[in-house]
């Protein structure tokens, strides 16, 4: 009699442990993204969801590392297709691109303690000032 009991309760037991999951996700819905401004996306959408992150890491250290400078998986390409229209910016709100998917994972984003989370506006060379290379780096633009 003992050996059926602990059987149905090791049976309920674990009958909760796999049934808690969908409990917990009951009632809470997918992030609705804002389509990007492309065409399309610079990967297939699934396989973005899956391996953006290892995406723009192997882009980070070509660029950083390599001195490789390409757009194809550039954070930068990245915010300027997928800014919101309302916000302007990927991470400002919850319902922007970035924050709506990391929000719902629970993942911190920490892209944005260095880089912008909405686009860069367009210099033209005129708006740029000139710098001559004898000024560049020294305290107040001094001449040497």
């Amino acid at each position: 009699m003992r050996e059926i009991i602990r059987a149905w309760g090791l049976t309920a037991l674990l009958a909760g442990l796999l049934l808690a999951p969908a409990g917990v996700m009951a009632g809470v819905e997918k992030p609705v993204l804002e389509r990007g401004k492309g065409e399309r996306c610079v990967e297939d959408t699934e396989y973005m969801r899956r391996y953006h992150m290892q995406l723009l890491k192997h882009h980070r250290d070509d660029t950083m590392r390599r001195g490789i400078r390409t757009t194809k998986h550039s954070l930068k390409g990245c915010v300027e297709c997928h800014a919101s229209s309302k916000t302007g910016s990927v991470a400002s709100s919850k319902e922007d691109f970035c924050m709506a998917c990391h929000v719902y994972a629970s993942v911190k984003l920490d892209c944005w303690d260095c880089h912008a989370t909405k686009p860069m506006k367009k210099t033209t060379p005129a708006a740029m000032p000139r710098l001559s290379p004898l000024t560049v780096g020294l305290p107040g633009g001094q001449q040497p």
